[in-house]
């Protein structure tokens, strides 16, 4: 009798993961219309949203945000990357450059909607800590430049804890605090889950539905397929304990995201 009731809970549990899963597609853009505060009558158009993800390093774009990334795209969102180094650390800053483009080609994102910055003072070194205003000007400029109108980011933790990813955050928090930000852009930071949650792959998904979270994102089958090949287009980052990560993350599957606080936005940029 438990070894029936056991099966019983197993394919429960996958039909509800199949049946939230089916559930987020459909409210997905009810969810972007509300983090983008557009009017309840109104309908969200692919036009209006302007997405930019701001990473640290080449392989940030698939390892942390490729569900995002994969459903703005699905939605013919207009959807860009700034990732603030070239990933240098081992001295492969070229090559490295060039398997972020190709990822970021996997994924949906024109290498015209790209940009990588390489300063001196923004290295890919976890002991380095990159400055906040720096790293608040790179960005604010960026959106000004773009117009656009939601900006996603790593949240106080990093998902990986790693110092330049913390850095970002500060950045971003630091602009949205300062109102930098201009009137129609929000900030919204990616979620970092404990041990078990992050590698419990898409079995964690009933977890990030039920937590509360102003955006999630998840893919299916298809969408992890797509993820993981982006994954493998940074060869010079497959190591072993990588393949453990494509198989097991959570963040293959599943994003969600918290909005950052703003404050008065009054304050001009010139």
């Amino acid at each position: 009798m438990s070894v029936y009731l056991v099966v019983f809970v197993v394919l429960s549990y996958f039909v509800w993961i199949k049946c939230i899963y089916n559930r987020h597609r459909r409210t997905l853009v009810k969810s972007l219309k509300n983090v983008l505060d557009v009017s309840p009558g109104r309908e969200l158009d692919s036009a209006d949203i302007r997405a930019l993800i701001v990473t640290a390093h080449p392989d940030d774009e698939c390892m942390f945000f490729a569900p995002t990334i994969i459903r703005l795209v699905e939605l013919n969102a207009s959807v860009h990357l700034l990732c603030l180094s070239e990933g240098n650390y081992y001295h492969q800053g070229a090559q490295r450059k060039q398997e972020l483009l190709n990822s970021c080609a996997v994924l949906g994102i024109p290498g015209s909607r790209v940009t990588i910055v390489d300063h001196k003072k923004l290295p890919d070194d976890p002991k380095t800590e990159w400055s906040v205003s720096l790293v608040s000007s790179v960005i604010v400029k960026h959106i000004r430049a773009h117009s656009f109108n939601m900006v996603l980011t790593f949240d106080g933790r990093g998902v990986s804890g790693h110092a330049n990813h913390i850095a970002i955050h500060k950045a971003v928090s630091h602009l949205g605090s300062s109102g930098q930000v201009p009137n129609d852009c929000c900030l919204l930071s990616l979620v970092t889950v404990g041990l078990i949650r992050k590698y419990i792959s898409f079995l964690e998904l009933p977890l990030s539905w039920l937590l509360p979270s102003c955006l999630l994102c998840t893919t299916g089958s298809q969408g992890y397929r797509q993820a993981k090949e982006a994954m493998f287009c940074h060869r010079t980052q497959l190591l072993w304990f990588r393949h453990l990560y494509i198989a097991f993350s959570r963040y293959m599957f599943v994003n969600t995201f918290q909005i950052i606080p703003q404050g008065p936005k009054n304050l001009k940029i010139y």
